[in-house]
């Protein structure tokens, strides 16, 4: 019986939920992808209705940058620097981190490309993390 007991704790420990650290990771991934694969939908679904950037651009204008880069470069690349991922309890994180853009004509070398340092908060909304404000900063 005991063992059965030791079974049973290791399985429940097995289908324990992903910590909150490990999905927001997930969705910055997430978010890496959809930008290079020019889902500015699925971009968007990772966006707080409430988000806040540089100079008070909001959701809306944030969707129409967004969308006129990915109609400007026919190929967008966005290597992201290891986060540093600051959790405020369960629900809310700070997330920073360096990211190389690049953009062009989907030809071998990019036409453009800009470092950026990023400073985010994010926050789980109806399970989601999501992004609700977010400064960024040309690093040259």
């Amino acid at each position: 019986m005991p063992w059965a007991l030791a079974c049973l704790c290791l399985l429940l420990g097995a289908c324990r939920a992903e910590a909150p650290e490990q999905r927001l990771r997930t969705q910055l991934t997430r978010l890496q992808n959809a930008v290079e694969s020019h889902d500015a939908a699925n971009v968007l679904k990772i966006v707080a209705d409430d988000f806040i950037g540089n100079d008070g651009m909001d959701r809306i204008r944030l969707r129409q940058m967004i969308t006129a880069q990915m109609r400007l470069n026919q190929s967008i690349g966005a290597t992201m620097g290891p986060p540093r991922i600051t959790m405020a309890g369960e629900d809310m994180a700070v997330v920073e981190f360096t990211v190389m853009l690049t953009g062009g004509s989907g030809r071998f070398l990019p036409d453009q490309a800009q470092a950026y340092t990023v400073r985010s908060g994010w926050r789980i909304e109806n399970g989601d993390w999501k992004v609700y404000r977010a400064r960024w900063e040309a690093k040259f």
